[in-house]
């Protein structure tokens, strides 16, 4: 089984090249961007980061000092601001209270507790935590999403009915836990949902992964 995992990753790669994920020039600009993407596209999130860089507010503290309802405006692009605001401001403030403000210090800690401080704030879940595990701290921890079940499922690797852990277990069974393989192998399935294992319409004929 550990075979089709990474023929996946190997057609993937042949087809796409690198990546070059997550998009983000500092570890915090990267966690910001795991909040705001939820249920929105990139670009818009992209938009939602820009004002905050043109605000001069792309700083821990300043996100911090900022009030809700101003950092909710300035993240308005990337949809349900006013939600994305209220669990931004949660985070930021796990990481006050326990680890001085520094992000650092969260992202220096074991997977599993960092993991775990993550999933204790309010909004943080799965995806999001594990995203910012991997992306801004190098932690080796597959990122799990509607694409990789949808591929995956199809290909029937994982269970039509499953969860998110499950599939996660199922990538660090198959394959060495290795942040640079995990950071390329999930934003090749994200290109290969987009291109061609659409939600309606697959186009399956020409997938790289036809056949498996």
């Amino acid at each position: 089984m550990s075979d089709h995992f990474q023929e996946i990753y190997d057609r993937l790669f042949a087809r796409f090249g690198p990546q070059q994920w997550w998009p983000g020039e500092t570890p915090l600009e990267v966690m910001v961007g795991a909040v705001l993407t939820q249920n929105t596209n990139w670009q818009n999130v992209e938009k939602a980061i820009e004002n905050l860089k043109e605000a001069g507010l792309l700083s821990f503290q300043a996100l911090l000092e900022l009030p809700t309802a101003e950092l909710a405006w300035q993240i308005k692009p990337s949809g349900y601001y006013n939600i994305k605001a209220g669990r931004l401001h949660n985070l930021l403030q796990m990481i006050a209270e326990r680890y001085e403000g520094e992000l650092d210090l969260l992202l220096a800690q074991s997977t599993a507790d960092a993991r775990q401080a993550l999933l204790s704030v309010k909004g943080v879940g799965p995806e999001t935590a594990d995203s910012i595990l991997l992306y801004a701290g190098g932690h080796p921890t597959f990122v799990v999403d509607s694409y990789t079940h949808r591929i995956f499922s199809r290909h029937q690797l994982v269970d039509e009915v499953t969860d998110y852990h499950s599939i996660q277990d199922r990538f660090h069974d198959q394959l060495p836990l290795d942040s640079r393989l995990f950071n390329e192998y999930h934003a090749l399935i994200v290109a290969a949902a987009k291109t061609y294992c659409k939600k309606k319409n697959p186009d399956c004929d020409h997938c790289p992964l036809n056949g498996i």
